[in-house]
């Protein structure tokens, strides 16, 4: 299960290159069921996602870089390019900044994943944060995959 609010990012933070990233690549095989194909630096993985906004159903499966090659061709849309950034942000929760690349330059947007919906219900985004995007499904990356 993925509890996870959405928020778009006007000005990241000044510091934002001293944290850790992760250069992700990712294609839709499928958008409803969403099938997504990953690789994020070196590592590669299947996604299946169920429906939802705030709280969805998702199971990861390991694939190997030629299995990934292989299904990149098949991918509905657009292949989505994105680093994204690992920012702490108390004792528990970690803020993931994906800052897109190419057609979707320079939409920003910061994901928190959270153990329970009251968790997440009661959260409180830093300053820094936008919109809070959680109930709109345009900006699930399986939507903004078939704007080309």
């Amino acid at each position: 299960m993925e509890i996870e609010r959405k928020f778009l990012i006007d000005t990241p933070p000044q510091n934002l290159t001293s944290y850790p990233c992760k250069e992700i690549e990712q294609g839709y095989l499928c958008t409803s069921p969403v099938v997504r194909i990953r690789r994020s630096n070196d590592k590669y993985v299947l996604t299946c996602k169920g429906e939802g906004l705030m709280v969805r159903e998702e199971y990861e499966l390991p694939l190997t870089k030629e299995a990934f090659e292989h299904m990149k061709p098949k991918a509905d849309g657009i292949f989505i390019e994105k680093t994204r950034y690992l920012i702490p942000y108390d004792e528990k929760l970690t803020i993931e900044l994906d800052v897109f690349h190419g057609k979707l330059a320079p939409l920003m947007l910061a994901e928190v994943e959270f153990d329970s919906i009251e968790e997440a219900n009661a959260f409180i985004p830093p300053d820094w944060f936008g919109e809070d995007v959680t109930n709109s499904p345009k900006y699930h990356n399986s939507n903004l995959s078939q704007l080309s």
